[in-house]
């Protein structure tokens, strides 16, 4: 098919459009050469001057993919040879604000703000114009595949140039913003700090590079980094933004309150702004603030979705039917954003859940994920040849013969499992004792991981070098892995003996856990299947878990984990201690009981009384942690039930016999 493309491209190439346009419409395509035909459709009806064609042919497009910046460039040139000036610029405008680095775009847009008089578009072109002229074309072009997408396109440019230009600072920054892009948050890390030796005053690079490490969760660094770009420049409301957010970060959660308080108040970016002051709020257990700021984001920006979700994310607050019609408005317009669409189907199927209207809440929720399923252009790799590798690699055998090779400290708590399984609650419950800090969900096992699977693709079912690589490394590697995670892992403890790791997806490496931390507890925080599950299906996750956007994949995902946690069983007996979350709810004292007993840890009354401890929670269960046990959340999965049946047919008959529904 492509070859055909080639041939039709020379024809538009030698000026035969009506020729083209013919072999065109011959042509079957699908996949992504459909767009690219169609594509080639639009600029052939626009050379023979059939603009309503040209339009149609767009149309179509943009609604099959909105994500096609040249879609909106041809756009603008069919209302440009239209003389529709203003239909152009906001065809121009859509690509540029897809593709900050579309150079041509920028210049054809400075010449219609030009026409049509507008000084303040004017300014804004000519800033990105001389930005981008003053980069070298490679970078350009890189940024450019990187805007739109081709993360390997824009590596294989930008590497290729930094080796010709290996103290470029401009091309050193592109690269960390392709590795964030990937989730290669240490190399970004690492390209910015090299940037920043050989440009220490470099603005941009520290603003960046502060910016990788809030993701990485160093907040300590981070912070140090955007308290200095405030003291350098006071009044930059950026860097105050950015030092709110690393003040949260270190736990200092009311300096961060007032810091975005001040910014509302001089009116700085108030949709983010609004919504991460309710975060905050939410995080200190501010619910009637929280509330009071998500609310004022929404009367600010009435289509934007993350207000109302984060109403919803509560978990307690009740939409009135003004906002329900609102949200239903919104979500039904075609401006209205595929991202701030996801948001109002959540929050539309919290609102209709909690009056019962069980079959309208379930449609929203289906709705959502749906519509977040089809963001997501990298999914993550399934979970079951994963699982299987594990098994196959991580043995007795290995276990016993790279016994006692790891560090010996005792401090990690490792509780795992899926989301929404009641991890927070063990957290909370723990990190109630004298003896337990309580952390976050830390990366840094995930993050090791990584680094031992290598950076080299793999193709579908060959094996990967991680978990294989565990019988091949050198045996100090296991103390050193165990010594990096304890003195990493300090920034976010207090001064309590033992801390808490939260993340839920370490139960992939529990073999990599026992190897370089053997002494550590690990805790599986297990939850009904058909519970768990569906109140994963209901949840919207600031990122990750892609697995739970659909009602089959959440499904397999969990059977998957329950493989994964029967052969950790099996190969190191005793080593993971289950609790099961019905357990938890209906007799409390002895779970606690339970749990202390396998830490080493003694009975303290706190922690029955966890509810009343003080301490900043981040997740989406903060507010049901500050409450005495509930049994409500139980059994809604069964309101849900006569929709849940691909959800049962995924996760099989062996699972849901060990729990009778």
């Amino acid at each position: 098919m492509q070859d055909q493309l080639n041939q039709i491209q020379a024809q538009m190439q030698n000026q035969r459009f009506a020729d083209a346009l013919h072999a065109l419409d011959a042509l079957r395509v699908n996949g992504p050469d459909k767009i690219q035909a169609m594509l080639m459709q639009a600029v052939c009806y626009r050379a023979l001057n059939q603009r309503a064609e040209a339009l149609n042919v767009l149309k179509q497009l943009i609604d099959q993919d909105p994500s096609v910046v040249r879609a909106y460039e041809e756009l603008g040139h069919v209302h440009v040879a239209g003389k529709n000036a203003d239909k152009a610029i906001l065809g121009y405008r859509e690509a540029v604000q897809r593709d900050p680095a579309a150079l041509n775009t920028w210049k054809q847009l400075a010449g219609l703000y030009k026409m049509t008089g507008d000084q303040q578009g004017m300014a804004v072109a000519a800033r990105h114009i001389a930005e981008l002229s003053s980069l070298p074309p490679q970078l350009v072009s890189a940024k450019s595949h990187l805007n739109q997408g081709r993360i390997e396109q824009a590596d294989a440019i930008c590497r290729e140039f930094l080796q010709h230009n290996k103290t470029h600072v401009d091309g050193m920054r592109l690269l960390a913003q392709i590795a964030i892009q990937a989730k290669i948050m240490d190399d970004a890390e690492f390209l910015l700090e090299s940037a920043r030796e050989f440009e220490p005053d470099n603005i941009a690079v520290q603003l960046e590079l502060a910016s990788v490490l809030l993701k990485r969760q160093k907040f300590g660094a981070a912070n140090e980094l955007a308290m200095n770009l405030t003291k350098l420049q006071p009044d930059n409301l950026e860097f105050q933004s950015l030092a709110a957010a690393t003040q949260q970060g270190v736990g200092d959660t009311n300096a961060a309150i007032a810091i975005y308080q001040r910014l509302v108040e001089v009116g700085y970016q108030p949709k983010s702004t609004f919504l991460m002051l309710g975060h905050a709020h939410k995080t200190a257990g501010n619910l009637d603030q929280s509330i009071e700021a998500y609310q004022r984001c929404y009367a600010a920006n009435p289509e934007f979705g993350d207000a109302f979700w984060s109403l919803a994310n509560t978990k307690t607050y009740a939409f009135s039917d003004a906002e329900i019609a609102h949200m239903t408005e919104y979500e039904q317009r075609d401006t209205t954003s595929v991202e701030d669409r996801v948001h109002l189907c959540f929050a539309l199927g919290k609102a209709y859940e909690d009056q019962q209207d069980y079959y309208t809440s379930f449609i929203h929720y289906q709705r959502g994920n749906q519509l977040n399923a089809e963001l997501l252009k990298d999914q993550s790799p399934e979970l079951a040849p994963r699982v299987q590798w594990q098994k196959q690699r991580c043995t007795a055998e290995l276990f016993e013969q790279r016994a006692g090779l790891g560090h010996t400290a005792p401090d990690p708590i490792f509780i795992v499992g899926l989301p929404r399984a009641g991890s927070t609650l063990l957290e909370q419950i723990l990190a109630s004792h004298s003896q337990v800090d309580g952390t976050l969900e830390l990366p840094n096992i995930l993050s090791l991981a990584r680094r031992l699977r290598g950076r080299k693709p793999v193709k579908v079912g060959d094996e990967p070098q991680y978990p294989k690589i565990l019988a091949e490394l050198e045996e100090d590697y296991f103390q050193r892995f165990g010594q990096q995670y304890i003195d990493d892992t300090r920034v976010f403890r207090q001064d309590a003996p033992l801390f808490i790791d939260k993340m839920p997806n370490n139960f992939l490496h529990i073999g990599l856990i026992r190897l370089i931390l053997p002494n550590a507890k690990i805790i599986d925080a297990r939850r009904h299947p058909m519970a768990c599950c569906f109140s994963g299906f209901k949840q919207l996750f600031a990122e990750g878990q892609e697995f739970t956007y659909g009602l089959a994949e959440i499904g397999s995902y969990y059977k998957a984990y329950i493989e994964m946690m029967d052969h950790w069983d099996e190969v190191l007996p005793g080593f993971v201690l289950r609790v099961q979350h019905e357990d938890v709810v209906q007799d409390l004292e002895t779970q606690v009981h339970r749990m202390l007993e396998f830490c080493g840890l003694p009975f303290e009354q706190a922690c029955l009384e966890f509810h009343k401890t003080k301490r900043n929670v981040r997740t989406p269960s903060s507010e049901q942690v500050r409450q005495p046990i509930y049994t409500t959340g139980l059994e809604q999965w069964r309101n849900y039930e006569e929709y849940l049946q691909p959800l049962k047919d995924a996760l099989g008959p062996d699972v849901l016999q060990r729990y009778p529904i």
